[in-house]
């Protein structure tokens, strides 16, 4: 069995994945143009209403950069701008931002930046909301060898088939796991962060004990197997229910209508029983300082699927090695599949 790492190893990727055989080394990400991620929106603009919604292509450009460059040209608060989540800055992105339209004498398909163009520009109701995302998708450069590409895309065929476990990627825990270095101090009184370190912290400590949770069930191989008890969710949605006979939902398991879910430790809450809960329980013992932060905190615990299925995967060889494409819903990370596929080297 391959333990979880405990926090210190942060700095590193060091959760155990969950496809066996060998994995071609390569390196990924080496530029902006090799990472390319397109925002899906779960919804069309209504074409009439008090703010513009504008898809904005970025390169090498982070989002609070282009929001600020937004609300300078609506003549809004930067805090105005409404924007669904954070895209990486090292990456081309399409993604989309709501400013108001009451100050906007121009038309905003003409605005620009340094790193960044409006694409298109319509009329909508509402400011866009934080997590207002039905998913991304992604297409992502793999630098291999010549001899690594044939073994990459069997991998990344099988993981299309079978799934990948759904882990918090490095960049939730900050540089050096320095948001989860974060949580601690928070919870021990030593740093009083604003309103927004304070998010990242809290995010960090979750996302955490849920990867150590998700890396024990991959050590035990059960990551993408229904336990007795197991609190299963559905694709998409933020529901589920305790699972009191794992053969008889076995068909939903194999189709990918339902997942073996992990904690995002709060209060209240709904959870596993039997023998699902007492896995859980047993890591999540060895944490109990971020445990009883995240409650006096009164974080609300939720679920999170502890697989993840690509959708509409695609390979391309090209003189470099492959392009692959893929769909993943919101809240999943383009790294969790690439580990799978390759052994990361540098710019990875």
């Amino acid at each position: 069995m391959t333990p979880a790492p405990p926090a210190e190893a942060l700095p590193a990727d060091p959760w155990p994945v969950a496809h066996p055989g060998f994995r071609p080394p390569g390196r990924f990400r080496l530029e902006p143009k090799d990472f390319r991620v397109t925002e899906i929106l779960p919804f069309e603009p209504e074409g009439e209403g008090h703010h513009f919604l504008l898809r904005v292509r970025k390169n090498g450009v982070n989002t609070d950069r282009v929001a600020k460059d937004l609300a300078r040209l609506a003549g809004c608060r930067p805090r105005d701008v409404g924007y669904a989540g954070l895209k990486d800055r090292h990456a081309v992105a399409v993604q989309h931002f709501t400013v108001p339209a009451g100050k906007v004498a121009d038309d905003p398909r003409q605005w620009a930046g340094p790193s960044w163009v409006v694409e298109t520009a319509e009329r909508a109701q509402k400011k866009l909301k934080r997590g207002a995302l039905e998913g991304n998708a992604f297409r992502l450069r793999l630098h291999l060898a010549p001899a690594g590409r044939e073994a990459a895309a069997a991998r990344f065929e099988r993981v299309l088939q079978r799934g990948v476990p759904n882990y918090f990627g490095p960049q939730r825990f900050g540089r050096g796991g320095g948001n989860l270095d974060g949580a601690r101090r928070l919870f021990a009184g030593e740093e009083h962060p604003d309103r927004r370190l304070r998010g990242l912290y809290l995010s960090a400590a979750r996302s955490y004990l849920f990867n150590r949770i998700l890396a024990t069930r991959i050590g035990e191989g059960s990551w993408d197997r229904l336990l007795d008890g197991e609190y299963a969710v559905f694709p998409d949605v933020n529901s589920g229910f305790v699972v009191t006979n794992p053969t008889v939902e076995a068909e939903r398991l194999r189709t990918g209508d339902l997942h073996p879910s992990g904690p995002l430790p709060g209060v209240d809450g709904a959870g596993p029983k039997g023998v699902a809960a007492a896995l859980e329980d047993r890591v999540l013992a060895g944490e109990p300082e971020l445990l009883e932060g995240l409650v006096a905190e009164e974080v609300k615990a939720h679920r999170r699927a502890l697989r993840v299925i690509p959708l509409d995967g695609s390979v391309e060889a090209d003189a470099e090695g492959l392009w692959v494409g893929f769909r993943l819903p919101a809240g999943s990370f383009a790294t969790a599949v690439v580990r799978e596929v390759i052994s990361v080297g540098n710019g990875g």
